[in-house]
């Protein structure tokens, strides 16, 4: 069985820090027994294509000139997973699409969970990341925002149909990943595991101002993103919550008591008051 790993890469050699987790995250992957090939779709970042020679990892690289993008884009994630189907229906070797960030570490023992499971499709996410924030370790049940290891084991019929249905979508810059992901898991009706219990996952906090990418330029660019998000919803009759609802939503949708531990638990119990009364108290101070 082999696995096409999709991911991007930011330019190297603007900040040390993120140049040093990106080289982590592909040392993790390679250091898993399983045959890997890495869907690398760049939008003109610097170095990239050096250092993934160096990294001497295979992989199928594409750039694209942020010219062919819409005014001020720096990149697409709906143009990287577009590439990736494209590969992973060209080559009848693969059985998993795996969507990740760089700026993880990928435990050794993903795939020895993922063969465990018995169907013949099927989509597995961690959730919550264990933050590095600093060079601080934070706790591995606090539930933080974000979903960075998607994996889909699918077939060629179901590989087609996403290909298919994801042509009224777009996404550019930062945002939504998770909430498309998930919502593409269900238009393919599958069953979604959270690998929590058995998997963990090192997120490290980006070097965001080497990149000129503030809380405000995420803002929005979510914001712009979530109209893409709804464009789908609408085409494949799915819920807007998953534009709308936010992580209240996304948790309920992957909750499954098979996947629970009692971290997970913790995580849940955790999320909803601490979010809820975080929400409220700050809508009465407006």
């Amino acid at each position: 069985m082999k696995a096409l790993w999709l991911v991007s890469f930011r330019p190297i050699g603007k900040s040390k820090s993120n140049d040093f987790y990106q080289s982590i995250f592909i040392d993790s992957v390679k250091s898993i027994d399983f045959d890997v090939t890495f869907s690398l779709t760049q939008f003109d970042e610097a170095n990239v294509k050096n250092f993934v020679e160096s990294k001497k990892i295979k992989n199928f690289y594409k750039n694209i000139s942020k010219k062919d993008l819409p005014n001020n884009k720096k990149y697409s994630n709906k143009i990287m997973l577009d590439n990736a189907l494209d590969q992973f229906l060209e080559n009848d070797e693969f059985q998993y699409l795996i969507y990740s960030t760089a700026d993880i570490v990928v435990p050794n023992n993903l795939f020895e969970i993922l063969t465990k499971i018995k169907k013949e499709n099927f989509c597995a996410i961690v959730y919550p990341n264990t933050h590095i924030t600093n060079g601080k370790l934070k706790n591995s049940c606090w539930p933080h925002y974000g979903i960075d290891l998607i994996v889909f084991k699918i077939n060629k019929d179901k590989a087609t149909y996403f290909k298919r249905i994801i042509k009224s979508y777009n996404q550019y810059d930062w945002g939504i990943n998770e909430n498309f992901y998930l919502a593409a898991s269900e238009a393919l009706d599958l069953d979604i595991f959270n690998l929590f219990k058995y998997i963990n996952i090192i997120k490290f906090d980006n070097d965001l101002k080497s990149f000129k990418e503030n809380r405000e330029w995420q803002i929005n660019s979510w914001k712009e993103n979530q109209q893409y998000l709804l464009n789908f919803l609408k085409d494949n009759k799915l819920s807007k919550l998953y534009a709308y609802g936010s992580y209240y939503y996304l948790l309920l949708k992957i909750f499954n008591f098979r996947d629970l531990n009692l971290r997970l638990l913790l995580s849940y119990f955790i999320f909803y008051p601490y979010n809820l009364i975080k929400k409220i108290i700050s809508l009465l101070k407006k």
